[in-house]
């Protein structure tokens, strides 16, 4: 009885050794994956990097020289009474440039500013004092010339409208 115990123990010490050389390598190999992967994306990134200064670079210096600079087209000054419904009658005086993309475009704009005129006209003479207050009530009065510009000189467009000089009264 005493033999049998003994041959089981050394199976036993056979197996444990054979797990110990089973699991060292398979502790090793993911290490040695994880570097060489590690390595492969390091090396990919490098690549990558150096490809775009060296490409990238020129693309964007070939794409930014055709910006061309914007020219202005100067509409004659506009002075109308606003809409106050007191006895106090008050002006309001404006002095606008019109932003275009293209300075081609002058000739055509200049053709069509009588109806730009009449659009401006027409729309001054209907605000009240308090629609200009402030920031936003001159932001609101330019994003409105810009609009009613823009129908009256379908198919061109303005980039916007400036204002040189604004005084009410």
């Amino acid at each position: 009885m005493a033999s049998k115990p003994k041959p089981a123990a050394k199976q036993d010490l056979a197996a444990d050794s054979d797990e110990d050389e089973a699991a060292a390598p398979k502790r090793k190999l993911p290490l040695k994956l994880i570097l060489i992967v590690a390595g492969v994306t390091v090396l990919l990134g490098g690549t990558g990097v150096a490809g775009y200064l060296v490409f990238g670079s020129k693309e964007a210096k070939v794409a930014a020289a055709p910006v061309k600079p914007p020219a202005f087209v100067d509409v004659p000054e506009v002075l109308v009474n606003l809409s106050t419904g007191a006895d106090r009658t008050q002006y309001l005086k404006v002095k606008i440039v019109l932003e275009i993309p293209d300075a081609v475009l002058q000739p055509q704009i200049q053709s069509s500013m009588p109806r730009v005129m009449d659009a401006f006209q027409t729309y001054l003479r209907e605000l009240r004092p308090s629609d200009l207050d402030g920031s936003a009530g001159l932001y609101r009065l330019k994003e409105e010339l810009t609009r009613r510009v823009n129908a009256a000189i379908t198919p061109n467009r303005v980039s916007a409208v400036l204002f040189k000089e604004i005084v009410v009264q």
